[in-house]
């Protein structure tokens, strides 16, 4: 009686062995490639008004009043990025996602982006941006928490400031320096 409980238990051992081997076989062939720093600069052209706005709010305040830092405004934002400030400079791609006035005094507006590459070089390549800055800070830091295609499994933070403002024609620009490392 003993040899038979026995055998049933190696058997099992030995197949979970054999499993366990064969995953640990199977996650060392991916090839991730060499873990590299990259560090760019760019520039995101920010239009609030007009017929081609690329910043738009989605939140309406209780009196009525569209200041950035009034708690629970939120904007959507889809910017074309370029290689350089100017507005004819190449474009390289959009910037894609959201700005909310997240505390109650505005002392902090929570930024959730993607920036969505659309050169020959980066194509279809995307970095995923995020976190919390003080909307009157000349230089805000975020993090850059992943990202894919060039930039898979991207890791960083990335810091932006406004390098031109237009009031007259509600048009910004602002300048992002990513630091990153990635696959």
């Amino acid at each position: 009686m003993a040899s038979s409980i026995l055998v049933p238990s190696t058997k099992l051992l030995m197949m979970l062995a054999l499993l366990l081997g064969i995953l640990i076989c199977s996650e060392s062939t991916i090839d991730h490639g060499f873990l590299q720093e990259t560090n760019m600069t760019l520039y995101i052209h920010d239009y609030f008004s007009g017929p081609n706005a690329t910043t738009i709010a989605i939140s309406s305040p209780s009196d009525d009043s569209w200041i950035a830092d009034n708690f629970g405004i939120m904007y959507y934002t889809d910017n074309p990025v370029t290689e350089g400030r100017e507005p004819d400079s190449d474009r390289i791609g959009r910037a894609q996602g959201t700005f909310v006035s997240s505390a109650m005094d505005g002392s902090n507006s929570q930024v959730v982006m993607s920036v969505v590459f659309d050169t020959e070089q980066y194509q279809g390549s995307t970095l995923e941006i995020q976190g919390a800055g003080n909307p009157v800070q000349r230089v805000k830091e975020v993090s850059v928490v992943s990202g894919t295609g060039q930039f898979r499994y991207a890791r960083g933070f990335a810091t932006f400031e406004t390098v031109y403002y237009d009031r007259a024609a509600n048009y910004s620009v602002a300048e992002w320096n990513i630091t990153m490392e990635h696959y």
